[in-house]
């Protein structure tokens, strides 16, 4: 597999990686440039460790450690190879294997499962933090030959039982004025509460559920005291940083584990994962892992609407080599009425994404009133963000959909999804939204890569006015730092999200205090 641009990069980072992956003049003309980044001013510091001494990850920029030398990665000149490869159609039907899991030994550092892991974990990398180092070694030149797979249909197997298509449920136009813009949000502070997983996170998630390297960490109330929290391509047992390798084994597209710990100043804590074996949290949407047809399935957001849990995902059918760019089949929902412990993919709620136009590839729903608003970006990190809303009762029927055009909710005719109003100015990725009854405020938070920052925006209403963005963390501080999914339990000054930093390829939790 090739460049996986799924976070922030530096103007230096980018060149590199265009230029082992062949496509240098190309890439450079398209990725936006890129502010300068400060050199790291904080000390170098050792990386944390938990309370069972197994050392952890520091996603801070920081000075190299004195003395040390930065291994330089080698560089891979790819070589494209075509190859055909058959592809079933329709293809096998997902392994809905689970267990019931095992309660955790009442001692945290004991292995649950020793017959899975060893008791004495290796640390995947003894330095993953900045990259930055004293020294340098020189790398080495590897020319690679890169599959550049050709799908080829045949007959397959049974392939999902077939759902009925839902009546339509056209909803009349109805006008949505943006509602006056409120202040932005003063940002008092921001800091690192824990990390949440991978070898050396207080949850040890390496150890207890084969979680070695993941991102993302999208969350949303199942149930009072209960949070899904849902990652994105995850990896077990031989992962190793930086970042992730679909070539490494224990591959999953996504997994989903629970948390019910209040007290988020003390770290997000996960209680256990939906596994399919012992010590392994299971895969809970399936996809069909094939390069230029469906490589993997992301999940975006989540969210209840009475006991039915949905997720939004995106079917990614290749990542790009340019920096921020990915290519999707379609956006869809899928729902599970077992808590997440089994999910159905809806053969009817899905944008496909037509010439590479979608404006709902990327989307983000959240329940308020007696709706569900949908707000959606293009596959890539590059388009603008789109609202549509839907009857809270009809979430997987997409003839009741509505979307917000020029002040009004439009009825979801004929190319109406695309034609949907930019909420703000600018393009944004990785959109996560929530309402805070406490203030009566929207909270909108997103990766900006024009600044290279998450940021947060704030409104009165669904479709704005939103507030100019307020700067919640940066690459300089934090350098392979994307994502920033909220927390529901935040408040209106205390926000707390997850990040995930690519050379750790892992998730951290963050506290941002509001003034």
């Amino acid at each position: 597999m090739g460049f996986r641009p799924r976070r922030l990069l530096s103007r230096p980072e980018v060149v590199a990686a265009l230029s082992f992956s062949g496509v240098l003049t190309l890439g450079v003309a398209l990725v936006p440039a890129a502010p300068a980044l400060a050199a790291p001013t904080r000390p170098w510091a050792a990386p944390p460790v938990n309370e069972c001494g197994e050392t952890g990850f520091d996603p801070l920029a920081r000075q190299p450690q004195p003395g040390s030398v930065t291994p330089q990665p080698d560089i891979k000149i790819p070589v494209p190879v075509p190859q055909l490869v058959p592809v079933q159609i329709p293809g096998p039907k997902p392994d809905a294997t689970r267990i019931d899991p095992v309660a955790l030994p009442s001692d945290p550092c004991a292995n649950p499962c020793p017959e899975v892991r060893s008791d004495a974990p290796a640390n995947p990398a003894t330095d993953p933090g900045s990259g930055s180092g004293s020294g340098a070694s020189l790398p080495r030149v590897e020319i690679q030959p890169d599959p550049e797979p050709i799908p080829i249909p045949v007959p397959g197997g049974e392939g999902p039982e077939p759902q009925e298509p839902p009546a339509a449920a056209r909803q009349p136009d109805a006008p949505a004025p943006a509602a006056a813009p409120v202040a932005a949000p003063q940002l008092d502070s921001v800091r690192l509460v824990n990390q949440v997983t991978g070898h050396g996170s207080p949850n040890r998630t390496d150890m207890r559920w084969s979680v070695d390297g993941t991102d993302l960490g999208l969350m949303w109330e199942t149930r009072p005291g209960q949070v899904a929290v849902v990652f994105g391509d995850t990896f077990g047992k031989g992962w190793k940083p930086i970042g992730a390798g679909t070539d490494q084994q224990d591959w999953r597209s996504n997994v989903i584990g629970y948390s019910s710990n209040p007290d988020l100043s003390a770290g997000l804590i996960l209680d256990d994962f939906v596994q399919d074996s012992s010590c392994h949290a299971t895969e809970i949407l399936d996809s069909r892992k094939i390069k230029n047809f469906e490589h993997t399935t992301i999940p975006t957001s989540g969210f209840a609407v009475g006991d039915r849990q949905y997720l939004t995902y995106m079917s990614i059918n290749r990542w790009s080599k340019i920096p921020g760019m990915w290519w999707t089949n379609h956006g869809g929902i899928a729902w599970s009425d077992d808590n997440g412990r089994t999910w159905t993919k809806s053969q009817w709620a899905r944008w496909d994404n037509l010439f590479g136009a979608g404006r709902f590839q990327v989307a983000t729903m959240v329940p308020h009133g007696d709706y569900v608003y949908m707000f959606g970006t293009p596959n890539g990190r590059f388009g603008t963000i789109g609202l549509g809303r839907v009857p809270a009762t009809q979430v997987l029927n997409k003839s009741a959909y509505q979307y917000w055009i020029d002040g009004t909710w439009v009825a979801a005719d004929g190319a109406n999804e695309f034609r949907a109003t930019p909420l703000v100015s600018g393009t944004a990725s990785e959109l996560s939204i929530r309402y805070d009854r406490e203030s009566d405020r929207w909270q909108m938070v997103y990766l900006d890569s024009a600044t290279q920052s998450i940021v947060l925006r704030t409104a009165a209403e669904p479709q704005g006015a939103w507030s100019p963005p307020t700067t919640l963390l940066t690459t300089e501080d934090y350098p392979t730092a994307y994502g920033g999914f909220l927390h529901p339990w935040s408040t209106a000054k205390d926000l707390y999200f997850t990040m995930s930093a690519w050379n750790s390829y892992n998730v951290y939790l963050m506290h941002a205090t509001l003034k």
